[in-house]
């Protein structure tokens, strides 16, 4: 699967936790690869202490992070990421990622509500 940021096309590739290192080593459930143009997400049913976890709220977890890494890869695509800051480096900031990424889908619906797209 692709999708398209800022005119760039992304790979969005699903690996199993033990596929790829990052996901140890960062412990992280998936990551945004500028230089590769590619978002990597792992099956949350692999990884560790998930493995009980519904099956709702795995794909819940996997779209959470979709979106997240999807941020990552505009703020990296608009230069943003590498230009914000050596120290406080405000566009790699994981909390503010986050919060774009948790509460988009409530500014889009607000915007569609209101008209404004």
């Amino acid at each position: 699967m692709t999708v398209n940021i800022l005119g760039t096309e992304y790979t969005i590739t699903i690996k199993k936790y033990d596929e790829d290192k990052v996901f140890e080593r960062c412990s992280a459930s998936g990551y945004c690869s500028y230089t590769d143009k590619e978002i990597v997400l792992c099956d949350m049913s692999t990884y560790p202490d998930w493995e009980n976890e519904s099956a709702r709220a795995i794909e819940n977890q996997m779209k959470t992070t979709l979106r997240h890494e999807i941020v990552h890869a505009f703020l990296g695509e608009s230069g943003l990421s590498v230009n914000s800051g050596e120290t406080d480096a405000w566009a790699r900031n994981e909390e503010m990622v986050d919060w774009i990424a948790i509460q988009g889908p409530k500014i889009w619906k607000a915007w569609q509500e209101a008209g404004a797209v």
